[in-house]
């Protein structure tokens, strides 16, 4: 949590994983699902929302800007929007904890509103740059003025009416794309992206289902998505998929230690996000699809995953943008693989919530992996199925996702791996820990 004390903690073999597990709706999704209700005229209703430290950020950012937002006894969240272009000045700073989907995409909305609000967060969040979105909602006419390095805090003033653009993406990034089309939502006249490469595409969907008039076509410079501005959002009834980020944990776990099998129910399956069940399918992965289904738009699955040996491969870099977020994840698998598995094309890695290529190379490296560490990814000698070494502590560099990875690390090491700090899991999967012993039994 932003602030809290470090809590170590230590993880072990304990045997195979068995049963059924419900993971957390997905966390891009739920964002969107706050922000865009936040933008409609009358009452949405939000099941499944992944209440981790990230979306309730957004959460209270949108209050803070107007909406009312309340999660009602049995989990359901009601959002009463303020409608586009009805955002209300914040009396405060926005703090947003670790959250940079949250900042990114808060920064675009306010950038064509007549407001002008402070963007904080902690320590992880302030390091990470934000100069790929202020350069776009620049030209749109916001004025920000940043810390040094393009860094948080900053002050964003918005503009009314903001000026229409035409931009090409310079990275491969859905929290860009998201940032100008929803600065987009409140400018007059057509905001287009371009993108030469295809990044997961919730935005696109969500906007088409509560009512912006969206396009997305295809051209020689890649994806074309146009929104027209001064946009009508209507109120929907939202129900989150699970978040395939957060089952890229039990997957992996449930591939390495032997004897598992497990079923991970209610998956988003959307082909954007799908990039880790293909690379862990093509070690080798037992996993399979049942029940595949459609809700509130997005493609869902309930996934069977076996345990299977696995073998190294070359991870296939046009999968980046569909696992960025999945990485550490698949470099534990790679350590238990058979041969030396190489990853690269992943840059973006380098400005997550950690520089996760050189935080996932220093963890493998203290419990007893073979890696080399490159510009933009690893290679990394896997044990053919054999137990790594373990008995080393690890440092989590405050992200989520390197705690549970090097968490997962532990259940085939054949001593303890200790985590210098397992606090931040809260800010994607406040259950993890719960669910990992559930599994365990």
């Amino acid at each position: 949590m932003h602030g809290s004390l470090p809590r170590p903690m230590s993880f072990s073999a304990r045997g195979p994983l068995r049963g059924t597990v419900v993971v957390p709706g997905d966390k891009s999704i739920s964002h969107r699902s706050l922000m865009f209700s936040a933008l409609a005229v009358g009452e949405s209703r939000i099941e499944g929302l992944l209440e981790g430290e990230d979306v309730l950020a957004t959460a209270a950012a949108m209050r803070a800007m107007g909406a009312d937002v309340q999660r009602g006894e049995d989990g359901t969240w009601r959002v009463h929007g303020v409608g586009v272009g009805g955002l209300l000045q914040p009396q405060a700073a926005l703090d947003m904890g670790n959250s940079g989907t949250s900042t990114r995409l808060l920064m675009g909305l306010v950038s064509s509103h007549p407001i002008t609000c402070t963007f904080t967060g902690d320590a992880s969040l302030s390091g990470r740059p934000m100069g790929r979105v202020i350069e776009p909602l620049s030209r749109m006419g916001a004025e920000i003025t940043a810390s040094p390095g393009g860094r948080l805090p900053l002050m964003l003033r918005g503009i009314c009416p903001a000026v229409p653009i035409e931009y090409t993406l310079p990275v491969a990034s859905a929290q860009v794309k998201s940032a100008v089309l929803l600065a987009g939502l409140n400018t007059p006249g057509i905001t287009r992206v371009i993108e030469p490469v295809p990044t997961r595409d919730h935005s696109e969907r969500m906007l088409t289902g509560f009512g912006a008039e969206l396009s997305v076509e295809d051209s020689p410079r890649g994806k074309i998505i146009s929104i027209r501005g001064e946009a009508e959002l209507k109120p929907q009834h939202i129900v989150v998929p699970g978040d395939p980020s957060s089952a890229g944990f039990w997957m992996v776990a449930a591939s390495i230690v032997p004897g598992s099998e497990i079923t991970i129910a209610n998956v988003c399956m959307n082909p954007t996000r799908t990039g880790l069940i293909a690379a862990l399918r093509l070690m080798g992965a037992d996993i399979s699809e049942a029940s595949p289904r459609i809700v509130g738009g997005e493609p869902v699955a309930d996934l069977i995953v076996k345990h299977a040996p696995l073998k190294a491969i070359q991870v296939p870099p046009e999968l980046a943008p569909s696992m960025i977020d999945e990485y550490p994840i698949l470099f534990v698998a790679a350590a238990m693989a058979e041969g030396c598995t190489i990853a690269r094309g992943a840059h973006e890695l380098r400005v997550k919530e950690s520089d996760r290529i050189a935080v996932m190379a220093e963890a493998l490296a203290a419990v007893g992996v073979s890696v080399e560490e490159y510009e933009d990814g690893l290679a990394i000698q896997g044990s053919g199925g054999a137990s790594i070494a373990g008995g080393a502590r690890v440092a989590s560099k405050l992200d989520h996702r390197i705690a549970m990875s090097m968490a997962v690390a532990g259940l085939v090491a054949k001593a303890p791996v200790e985590i210098d700090d397992v606090a931040p899991i809260a800010t994607s999967y406040p259950n993890f820990l719960p669910t990992l012993d559930a599994l365990t039994q």
